[in-house]
């Protein structure tokens, strides 16, 4: 790790393969939730790439039963 890197755990949004790393989730699914709650606000679109709110993901994870 070189010193200026952020490990995934303190980063503020996270691409969506970080987030398939991090969550356990698929890249595929992830996209699927991007698409589906698109309006809850956990995720920032950059240009054509989305980046996914990492504590705001989290907590809606832990109130999911299923995704």
């Amino acid at each position: 790790m070189r010193e200026n890197d952020v490990r995934i755990c303190e980063k503020y949004a996270l691409t969506v393969a970080e987030a398939a790393v991090y969550f356990g989730i698929g890249e595929k699914k992830l996209r699927s939730m991007i698409e589906d709650y698109r309006h809850l606000g956990l995720f920032i679109q950059n240009g054509v790439k989305y980046m996914i709110k990492r504590q705001k993901f989290e907590a809606f994870l832990n109130e999911a039963y299923a995704i």
